[in-house]
């Protein structure tokens, strides 16, 4: 009996917390007591085991249902255990033995009377699924570096990824054309996604803020032809005060690239849909100012809170004066009775749709295995309503932008075209697309952004 690490009880317990809690993996860890005292090598390694064991929950669960005779009775907190010893026994570099021992003393610290139980089946995971794993990985890895599938099956990929069979089966056929991507997206998505950073523009230059970020130890790289930054080290962002300071916004660099694509400009009306905590209001605000001034935003969300945290935050951002939030549903907007920001036509109206965020699955792993296609049809039918009842408040001769955090094509190009083919969207026509790119391994330094999508179209 080996003693169990700190690293490995403190992963348990975040996992645990997040089922219970239903909540997400990364803001559950911010928040918890669990990483308290460790060292900084235990501590990353107690991030990766829970928020990989999350992510990669679809394809642990197949596993242990093949090795657990009724596994649906299992003990929610033995099931923890086991989804924290199978993910390290599949996908880290630990030796098989270890990681064999180490999680049947996370099951043992639990559920004593399972530990015999739990020795069985992580010994028949290190020597059968383990190999499977390691297997799949070559063939991606060689699909990916000669641009064919070759021999990459499905099954191969949902093996490398941890995402459910339909999920993986889907954007296989969407992008049959693009085996390298599917491939480099198989590969990093049990990866951490590189951490980008935008300048308020209303604080700071983009120069003043790079420098800031040096003296703060966090190895900015500049992304050529934005603002955005590449952290080289993230780790102490948070705690540095210039988040809550609105000195910059986290931001994926396609989040970024999605704004710049609908162009806002000094002194225009713009409508932001879908406000959120205001992060797209000052990425928005800032392109105009490199532009040479501010524009005119009124923001509106349907959650009340965020309305009053958005609020708040461009109160700290220096853009009170020029942005308003106001709490709407924007299935709405095409109303004759609305709150009076919201009186007549803007110049931009820039549609931040709701998505199933599968553009985002490395930031929030939780959400593969929440997401159904159901679920995807409705979200479907909700951003067609929202696009539609948006664009009847885009003036002649205006914009429309269309973005979301999703790689699936039913909530994207599907829904821009039936936009355009409906009544509401006679008179548009698009006039740039963001590409739809799979986020993933195939980059330079990983620093693959994650995949969104946006579509700006225009009003003759």
């Amino acid at each position: 009996m080996s003693a169990l690490s700190p690293a490995r009880k403190a992963a348990l317990a975040l996992v645990s917390e997040c089922r219970r809690r239903d909540g997400r993996i990364r803001d559950i860890a911010r928040e918890s007591k669990a990483l308290e005292g460790l060292s900084p090598e235990d501590r990353a390694l107690a991030m990766r085991l829970s928020v990989g064991s999350v992510a990669a929950s679809a394809v642990l669960s197949g596993i242990l249902s093949e090795l657990v005779k009724r596994s649906s009775s299992l003990e929610p907190r033995v099931r923890d255990a086991l989804l924290v010893g199978t993910f390290e026994a599949c996908y880290l570099d630990t030796p098989g033995a270890v990681s064999a021992s180490q999680g049947v003393e996370l099951v043992r610290s639990v559920a004593p009377r399972a530990a015999g139980m739990a020795n069985t089946v992580l010994r028949r995971v290190v020597t059968e699924f383990r190999p499977q794993v390691v297997s799949a990985r070559r063939r991606c890895e060689k699909a990916l570096s000669q641009g064919e599938f070759g021999p990459v099956t499905q099954r191969d990929l949902e093996l490398v990824s941890g995402l459910p069979a339909w999920l993986v089966g889907r954007i296989m056929a969407e992008r049959e054309d693009d085996p390298s991507g599917v491939c480099g997206f198989s590969l990093g998505n049990l990866e951490q996604a590189p951490v980008y950073v935008a300048v308020n523009r209303a604080a700071h230059t983009p120069d003043e803020l790079e420098r800031i970020l040096l003296a703060n130890g966090m190895e900015p790289r500049d992304v050529a032809g934005t603002d955005a930054f590449v952290l080289g080290a993230p780790q102490g962002l948070y705690r540095s005060g210039l988040v809550d300071g609105c000195d910059l916004v986290v931001a994926d660099l396609s989040a970024q690239r999605a704004c710049a694509l609908a162009a806002p400009k000094p002194g225009e009306r713009i409508l932001e849909v879908g406000q959120g905590r205001g992060t797209k209001s000052v990425l928005l605000e800032s392109l105009a100012l490199a532009g040479g001034g501010f524009a005119e935003v009124v923001g509106v969300d349907s959650i009340a809170s965020k309305v009053r945290v958005a609020s708040r935050r461009m109160t700290r951002a220096g853009l009170s004066e020029h942005v308003r939030c106001v709490e709407l549903d924007a299935t709405r907007l095409a109303d004759d009775r609305l709150p009076d920001a919201l009186d007549g036509v803007f110049d931009l109206v820039f549609v931040d749709a709701p998505c199933s965020g599968t553009g985002t699955l490395r930031r929030h792993p939780e959400i593969a295995s929440r997401l159904t296609p159901q679920d995807v049809s409705e979200l479907a039918e909700l951003q067609l309503r929202i696009l539609t009842a948006a664009a009847s408040r885009v003036a002649m001769g205006g914009r429309i932008a269309y973005a979301t955090c999703s790689v699936l094509s039913e909530e994207n190009q599907r829904v821009v075209k039936a936009f355009l083919e409906s009544d509401a969207g006679r008179g548009f026509g698009c006039v740039a697309e963001l590409p739809n790119d799979l986020p993933g391994m195939a980059v330079p330094e990983g620093n693959s952004p994650d995949g969104h999508f946006c579509a700006v179209l225009c009003r003759d």
